[in-house]
């Protein structure tokens, strides 16, 4: 089982107080393998942090509806912000606590300037808010990974709250579509990159340092109790508000220049590394 927050209580009284309250972990390229598993000695680093008395809270790009599975498989009972900060969700209950979703005027607007920036139509995705909220995609939109999603028609993804836009462009990489939808739009809707052909369109100003302040003060914690694991330009809001971040050997470069600490990748148990060497005094 991976730990989850405040489902699996505090450490015993009198015992050492933790260097940090508050392990914020992302999943892919982070605490999740490329095979979407996590190793035996990551869970245990984790079981052994909550034991000292810390409280592990996922925080992922990924919508509720792409993630529920993958928390019921690691046996996660606790807290995860999930679709960039828009969402904080119970695992242990099955309960969506919060949600956020894109003015859909505004992501229209800020789409059609993005267009006559990049000189072309964008391949668009789009995540339906709620706990069962489907991904749409449309024509030219290359999935990642296999997670389920449905063709839309034009005005279909317009008809229904979305918790976010996912962009591709057939000649830009990652970065450069990136930086040129933030001059474009950046007024309008936050722009992420949050993994390998993954550039979102979000509400202005939501991150998932703004979903994780929402969780960690349900369970009566801070910025200052935390430590943050991360990969991806989309962790670096994250970094900011946490006191502590550390980036994966894979993480991407942005990442790492605003890390305080860059550990091994997630296939070489980078949490494990520190997790261990924080943990071990508290544990005696």
């Amino acid at each position: 089982m991976v730990p989850g927050g405040a489902a699996d209580g505090g450490a015993a009284e009198g015992a050492p107080v933790p260097p940090y309250r508050l392990i914020a972990t992302d999943l892919d390229g982070t605490l999740l393998r490329a095979d979407g598993t996590v190793s035996r000695r990551s869970r245990e680093a984790l079981a052994a942090a909550t034991a000292a008395g810390a409280a592990h809270i996922v925080v992922t790009g990924r919508p509720v509806s792409w993630v529920r599975h993958i928390l019921d498989d690691l046996g996660y009972r606790g807290l995860a912000v999930c679709g960039q900060g828009g969402q904080v969700y119970h695992a242990g209950e099955h309960r969506l606590l919060t949600s956020v979703t894109l003015e859909r005027r505004l992501a229209r607007l800020a789409v059609a300037r993005i267009e006559e920036r990049v000189g072309g139509p964008l391949a668009m995705a789009a995540g339906r808010d709620g706990l069962d909220g489907k991904v749409l995609f449309g024509q030219g939109y290359e999935l990642v990974g296999e997670e389920p999603a449905v063709r839309y028609d034009t005005e279909e993804l317009w008809a229904e709250p979305l918790g976010k836009l996912y962009i591709q462009h057939p000649e830009l990489g990652d970065d450069e579509l990136t930086r040129a939808a933030r001059a474009a739009a950046g007024d309008l809707v936050g722009v992420t990159l949050a993994g390998e052909g993954i550039v979102e369109l979000l509400p202005l100003g939501l991150t998932k340092a703004t979903g994780l302040s929402l969780a960690a003060r349900r369970l009566g914690l801070t910025a200052a109790d935390t430590i943050a694991f991360g990969d991806m330009p989309n962790d670096i809001p994250m970094f900011g508000w946490a006191a502590y971040g550390v980036a994966m050997a894979n993480a991407h470069p942005e990442l790492k220049a605003v890390a305080d600490r860059v550990t091994a990748s997630n296939e070489d148990d980078g949490i494990a590394d520190v997790l261990e060497s924080l943990f071990a005094p508290a544990l005696g």
